[in-house]
């Protein structure tokens, strides 16, 4: 019934049967197999992913195909197996068709160990070798430029890495110049090319630093980059290198040679480059601090210049002529008060003196009444004795001078009063 009505269809395809109605017609045709409806699947992991709704997504790859395997989350809980890439598991389940994207894949209800898958081993085997050569040791990276100037870039140049890292440093840093090595990155071809790629962006255009990107993909997808040449090549780049491949779960030999490992091509753009934004603000922070420190500098420069000035001032010739003209001032005014008070104590001496001299003026003397009784020739009389009856004398008073004559009862009374004293 289902093979006539099958027939019928093809006859006229395009009018008798929807997208939806040959997808759920394949589902059914599948899951009424007996061999698919119960059946084990021996291949290697890769593209396992672990959404947060605790499904469980893989797939099963050999040398030929591949297969999507789903573990939906009540069976994912009672795993006993640790699942990771490049394992090789046998897994039990039933085959169905996702029918959103017409994709048959296989429902899994139990895993097994199945020993690890031959690209892991050879893996492993590599990465012991060269890590005992001393190719991934941590002394031989090298710090990345702070600022590039210019930027090599090894990748597909249709890929979707290449757009990550351009819109990526478009927002964040667009002052390096960006130089583009094309070259397969999944394929036979894609070791040979990558190897070339980062040759020749260290002998022609001398990036500051290198980025060697892809998008993710499987163990084989990304098999290129556990390439011995191409780690080789990244070790020997004279140009620091990151590497962006795959997602942040992804490990190649290449991240292990890089200098620094970025989890994703957007991841390595942000590895490379600092943000022009935060450089704008440093700029802007510098700028701030070295205004105060200029004044800052300027301040203490003219205070130093202050005191120089002033010290200058204080030892310039001007300065002490100024001082000693007023020292001039202040001894002249001094000398002025000590000779006026010099002058007027000489003052007050000479009036005393003069006072005393004018008491012992004889003259003054006569004023009072007084004369002087000379003889004609000028002898001063002071005594009786030296006179005699009838002599002529002069006799002085204040105002001029007469004659007189001695009168002998004048003189005889005179003695007698002085004997009378004795």
């Amino acid at each position: 019934m289902v093979v006539n009505e099958m027939v019928q269809y093809s006859l006229y395809p395009a009018a008798s049967l929807s997208v939806a109605e040959i997808t759920r017609y394949i589902s059914n045709v599948i899951e009424g197999d007996e061999i698919l409806s119960d059946i084990s699947v021996i291949g290697e992991v890769s593209n396992l992913s672990r959404p947060g709704s605790g499904h469980i997504y893989f797939t099963l790859k050999d040398s030929i195909a591949s297969l999507r395997c789903v573990i939906w989350k009540p069976n994912a809980a009672q795993l006993t197996v640790s699942l990771q890439d490049g394992i090789s598991l046998q897994v039990h389940g039933y085959i169905g068709v996702y029918e959103r994207s017409g994709q048959y894949q296989l429902y899994a209800d139990t895993i097994r160990p199945a020993g690890e898958g031959f690209l892991y081993q050879e893996f492993l085997r590599l990465k012991a070798r060269l890590e005992a050569e001393g190719l991934f040791d941590q002394s031989r990276k090298r710090s990345l430029p702070p600022i590039p100037q210019k930027i090599g870039i090894v990748t597909s140049p249709t890929g979707a890495a290449l757009q990550d890292i351009i819109n990526t440093l478009s927002r964040r840093y667009t002052m390096a110049e960006l130089v583009v090595a094309p070259c397969q990155v999944q394929g036979e071809e894609a070791a040979r090319q990558i190897i070339a790629a980062i040759k020749i962006l260290n002998q022609i255009e001398e990036p500051d630093l290198i980025i060697v990107a892809r998008g993710g993909g499987s163990l084989e997808d990304l098999f290129a980059f556990n390439d011995e040449g191409v780690v080789r090549a990244i070790a020997q780049s004279r140009a620091p290198v990151i590497t962006g491949i795959g997602h942040e779960t992804d490990f190649t030999l290449a991240d292990f040679a890089a200098d620094v490992r970025a989890p994703t091509p957007t991841g390595s753009a942000v590895a490379a480059t600092p943000d022009s934004t935060e450089l704008i603000a440093g700029l802007f922070g510098l700028k701030d601090r070295l205004q105060r420190t200029y004044q800052a500098r300027l301040m203490d420069l003219n205070h130093q210049f202050e005191n120089i000035h002033d010290g200058l001032q204080r030892s310039s010739p001007h300065r002490r002529i100024e001082n000693d003209r007023q020292r001039l001032d202040e001894l002249g005014e001094y000398l002025f008060r000590s000779a006026t008070h010099k002058t007027g104590l000489l003052r007050v001496k000479l009036e005393g003196l003069a006072a005393n001299l004018s008491s012992l003026n004889p003259y003054s003397v006569l004023m009072r009444g007084y004369a002087i009784v000379s003889t004609p020739s000028g002898r001063l009389i002071s005594s009786v004795k030296q006179v005699s009856v009838k002599e002529k004398v002069q006799v002085r008073v204040s105002d001029g001078t007469f004659g007189a004559v001695v009168h002998d009862d004048i003189v005889r009374n005179i003695i007698q009063e002085g004997k009378t004293h004795d």
